[in-house]
């Protein structure tokens, strides 16, 4: 039997009429890192809101830790760490007081939680540094710190990685993985950057226009992304006519562009259909065995 952490059932939000969220029936498995994905305006946030209790459901149910929330908050919701939107630090303080005065705030102050929790976002060395002198990834690796230092079994963190640079996203990327691989934190991440979720993710919600489209392991997902073959050649009209002539139908079998020839089907015969090529006398330029990113098969998806 599979331990869910977060379970919803036809979760719903209607603003003026509009369906912000429709119908989201979502399974958040426990010690799991699992990326909710689509664009912005989706409904990742107003997801993410109805689970804190932020804002509330217009229809549908919650479940976490196998419990309803509304009878059972105080028990649940101190099992939880979040990040929704841009969290709010003193700019004028270091990581080490920012996190003091929340965790007094909080009632659980705890000065080797705040030493712990720095070393595992690796800010022990900023020292004095404060925080309206650090740079954004060290920003979001406080408010992660700041969203863990009371211990949570659920991590919910929308688009954390959003605005940072390569550097920045890889650090936020391995600190996320850790917590769920070392700690054992389940992880729910909203975000639009369709590689990263793809990188980090054990399982992807597709999200569009409020509606969860598909739940999918990153394997099957894997599976499912289409393969072909891309040939560059000096004669396209030629290599399609080459192709023709074996039966292979345009649009379904192959496509082309320009100098380029994608091969859909018969992948295995890459290698007769170049030595036809060759043998006809066009200039074959490249050969790749390619496979579709996340962002072409999310795009073909919701298409």
């Amino acid at each position: 039997m599979v331990d869910y952490v977060i379970e919803t059932k036809d979760l719903s939000k209607i603003y003026s009429k509009k369906r912000a969220v429709d119908s989201v029936s979502m399974h958040v498995e426990k010690g799991k890192i699992y990326g909710l994905l689509g664009k912005n305006g989706a409904g990742k946030t107003t997801t993410m809101c109805m689970l804190l209790n932020l804002t509330y459901p217009s229809d549908g149910e919650v479940v976490i830790f196998g419990k309803d929330p509304k009878k059972y908050s105080k028990e649940i919701y101190p099992k939880i760490g979040s990040i929704i939107e841009t969290p709010g630090f003193y700019e004028n303080l270091t990581a080490y007081e920012n996190l003091k005065i929340i965790g007094k705030l909080r009632g659980n102050y705890n000065p080797r939680n705040i030493n712990s929790v720095l070393e595992i976002v690796n800010l022990t060395s900023v020292g004095s540094k404060k925080f309206g002198n650090f740079s954004l990834g060290m920003k979001q690796r406080l408010a992660i710190a700041a969203a863990i230092m009371h211990n949570p079994e659920l991590l919910i963190l929308d688009e954390p990685i959003n605005g940072l640079d390569p550097f920045g996203i890889k650090e936020i990327r391995a600190l996320l993985k850790r917590l769920s691989h070392e700690f054992g934190i389940t992880i729910l991440i909203s975000s639009h950057i369709l590689s990263e979720i793809e990188n980090l993710a054990d399982v992807i919600g597709f999200m569009d226009g409020g509606v969860l489209i598909e739940e999918i392991s990153r394997e099957e997902l894997f599976n499912r992304l289409n393969k072909y073959v891309e040939f560059e050649v000096s004669d396209t009209d030629l290599a399609v006519e080459i192709l023709k002539r074996l039966q292979l139908n345009e649009n379904e079998d192959f496509t082309f562009r320009g100098e380029k020839i994608f091969l859909h089907t018969h992948l295995d015969m890459r290698d007769r259909f170049n030595a036809m090529f060759v043998k006809e006398g066009i200039n074959v330029k490249k050969v790749n065995l390619c496979e579709e990113n996340l962002e072409e098969y999310f795009t073909r998806f919701v298409q």
